[in-house]
């Protein structure tokens, strides 16, 4: 017996992998064959009158001479978008701001969140439940009217900022929270095993991995936070939207401008959307993907005890042939 008694295990072969679709089988129960046609219909009919809405808005623009060629000329000139163009940097200006500052608080009150200590966990979630409930606009209005009246007079851009600041940081806390409470236990308790301090598992096992879960998350909400920033021109903030209303007073073209600011509002977060899906793909191919086994070589040993076995049986046999003949 020459034959190996565990034999080699190849790899999986790599075949090529098939077109991911979003899978929202833990919501709802996927769809059968009759469930697939009518979401098809569904979706046909859907189109269908998305066109139909389209066209009679391109028939009443077209009516009232909102796409005469004299009321879009403008708009072939480098000076009008370079003036919308200043107001997106204020807009992203204001979103960098508002996402470090947020992401920071965040993480203090995620933290306090999963804490030990009872106080911290109840101040911690209060502050998220009334920041979650409380609208951003109500926020600025009191900064904008209720703080000059105490003698504090922030700068334009902090009247934006800070509202924005209280009511985002809280949402990142509860997505930074929900990835650490996904990772399992046996990570924070594998890193004190290896004598880490508590902190020092948080900060270097718990919270890398959680943020690499939920990045695709926290990317949408900064897509949530950048149209947030065009409430600026309450405040007078120089954001895209409030140059957009300055630049249809001026022209006396309402429409042509807001269409405008509408394709640069779609470009840009059209691409953090696409960035963020192209992130959930790529940690859903990392988390989902066939691990690689090894392959086991040979073992030699078993070989070399089937020949020994062979030639201590052979002589014993020799014998009895002998005696047959005889």
């Amino acid at each position: 017996m020459t034959a190996q008694l565990i034999p080699d295990r190849p790899a999986p072969a790599r075949t090529r992998a098939a077109k991911r679709r979003y899978d929202a089988a833990f919501i709802y129960d996927v769809p059968g064959p009759r469930g697939r046609r009518n979401i098809l219909v569904g979706s046909v009919i859907s189109v269908a009158l998305f066109a139909i809405v389209i066209g009679l808005g391109l028939w009443q623009f077209a009516d009232h001479g909102q796409l005469a060629p004299e009321r879009w000329a403008p708009f072939t000139e480098w000076a009008i978008w370079q003036y919308l163009l200043v107001g997106l940097l204020g807009t992203l200006e204001a979103a960098a701001i508002v996402a470090v500052l947020g992401a920071v608080l965040g993480v203090v009150l995620a933290l306090g969140r999963v804490s030990h200590v009872k106080w911290v966990r109840f101040v911690c979630g209060l502050y998220i439940e009334i920041a979650r409930t409380v609208p951003v606009l109500l926020v600025i209005y009191l900064m904008l009217f209720g703080l000059p009246q105490i003698g504090i007079n922030l700068p334009t851009l902090w009247k934006l900022v800070v509202p924005l600041t209280i009511a985002n940081a809280a949402v990142f806390a509860e997505i930074i929270r929900a990835g650490i409470l996904s990772l399992p236990r046996g990570q924070r308790e594998a890193a004190l095993s290896l004598g880490m301090r508590p902190v020092q598992a948080m900060t270097y096992v718990v919270l890398p991995q959680a943020f690499r879960n939920v990045t695709p998350s926290l990317v949408t909400q900064f897509v949530s936070l950048l149209k947030d920033t065009s409430l600026g021109y309450i405040v007078a903030f120089t954001e895209l939207l409030y140059r957009g209303q300055v630049l249809a007073s001026y022209l006396h073209l309402l429409i042509p401008t807001y269409v405008a600011v509408t394709v640069i509002y779609l470009i840009v977060n059209g691409s953090l959307s696409a960035f963020a899906s192209r992130l959930q793909r790529g940690s859903r191919r990392r988390t989902t993907a066939p691990p690689t086994l090894p392959s086991l070589p040979a073992v030699a040993a078993v070989e070399h005890e089937d020949d020994a076995a062979g030639s201590v049986s052979t002589p014993a046999s020799a014998p009895a042939s002998k005696a047959d003949h005889a």
